[in-house]
């Protein structure tokens, strides 16, 4: 890349660091705020779900605005959203106040997030759009790292504070956007057409893009992932007696590994295989674990298998994103707006479905996770013998 575009994905890169950051940073805290408040874990999950729905909801309309009043002005309103969400967060007490905060928090991630990666789009060649991606996707996963562990460090001093911390560093973001950010792209009289059709609409249209079973794929990453997720805590406490520090060190060293990988190794891995090879191959590899995981006797078992699921999921992320790019052409913001649709849906569905079923069997999580990934990579197998298509 040029030294111009590495300034830019920097700047990109920051600014999604920032806003995964300070949302993480609530995340240690949340159990016992919400029992300082009276509440328990059905506003938890809530939380969670309320946050997910928004950014489904909202999402393919923003991806169409970034086409239409450019891709600065929307990361600018996104992360502008997720500055008032946690500022509502922390000086209320009411859990009607704090879900509305979890919408407006919902909004703002749907405006940034579309929008940074079509700006991506806008400032790479095909060649550089993986590489570009991944190290949007590492600073994901680098928020997701550190965003609890200073959360967590903040709230021996007051339970408060980290809420204080996020609202105040997303604002920081947002007034570095506004001084350094440049706009990707020239906004054309046609781009500035106001899109009168309805969100469910929009979502219809989806079904027929050529990216449509990408954005399938990302559901069921997504799902598979968060489902993953929301049970690994309670399955390694349930089956090995794992410490609290344990949990916190599977947790950590995944999200490490998810960085390396997306910094080191996705563009190399793409120019080399290509997308779709990449796509199958991890999509089976995720599938195994999945499987591989009803077996798993001990911890540092379950400890090897874990780490692998985070590192394929980390490969599919941004060669997901790449693919639908490439396969968007002009409408960039659209596409990724989508993307993150569907993205929202596996993650709403995937820990509520995974919560209901580990109630009934501590295993069955694991099972549909396994299933839903081997129907995912023959439907991916089949569509790219279809399309006859070469990544």
């Amino acid at each position: 890349m040029l030294p111009e575009q590495r300034k830019k994905i920097i700047v990109l890169m920051i600014n999604m660091f920032i806003a995964i950051g300070s949302f993480g940073i609530i995340i240690p805290i949340l159990p016992a705020y919400l029992v300082s408040i009276g509440e328990g874990g059905m506003a938890a999950g809530l939380m969670i779900a309320i946050f997910a729905g928004a950014q489904f909801v909202m999402s393919p309309i923003a991806g169409k605005w970034a086409d239409q009043i450019g891709r600065r002005k929307m990361i600018i309103a996104g992360l502008s959203g997720l500055t008032i969400s946690m500022f509502v967060f922390y000086f209320s007490d009411s859990i009607w106040v704090l879900y509305t905060s979890r919408v407006i928090g919902g909004v703002g991630a749907a405006l940034l997030i579309p929008a940074i990666f079509a700006y991506v789009a806008d400032i790479t060649t095909m060649d550089q759009r993986a590489k570009g991606n991944s190290y949007i996707s590492a600073a994901m996963s680098l928020g997701i790292v550190i965003g609890p562990g200073i959360g967590g460090f903040l709230a021996d001093f007051d339970l408060k504070l980290p809420l204080l911390v996020s609202a105040l560093v997303s604002l920081v973001s947002v007034i570095f956007s506004v001084i350094v950010l440049k706009e990707s792209r020239e906004i054309s009289s046609a781009d500035m057409v106001v899109d009168q059709e309805p969100m469910m609409k929009k979502l219809a249209q989806s079904v027929h893009k050529p990216y449509f079973i990408p954005l399938v794929i990302t559901l069921v990453m997504s799902f598979g992932l968060m489902a993953y997720e929301s049970v690994l805590g309670l399955f390694v406490d349930n089956q090995f007696n794992a410490t609290p520090k344990e949990i916190a060190l599977m947790i950590t060293s995944t999200g490490i590994v998810s960085v390396v990988m997306q910094l080191l190794v996705v563009d190399r891995l793409v120019r080399r295989f290509g997308e779709g090879v990449i796509l199958n191959v991890f999509i089976a590899l995720t599938a195994v674990c999945f499987f591989l995981s009803l077996f798993a006797s001990t911890y540092v078992f379950f400890f090897m298998i874990t780490l692998v699921v985070f590192l394929a999921t980390s490969i599919l992320r941004p060669v997901l994103n790449t693919l639908i790019s490439k396969l968007a052409g002009n409408e960039q913001g659209f596409a990724m707006g989508m993307n993150n649709a569907y993205m929202s849906i596996g993650n709403v569905v995937g820990p509520l479905l995974a919560g209901v079923l580990y109630d009934v069997n501590i295993l069955y999580p694991f099972m549909l996770g396994f299933v839903v990934l081997g129907v995912t990579m023959l439907v991916s197998i089949l569509w790219q013998r279809k399309k006859k298509l070469q990544f």
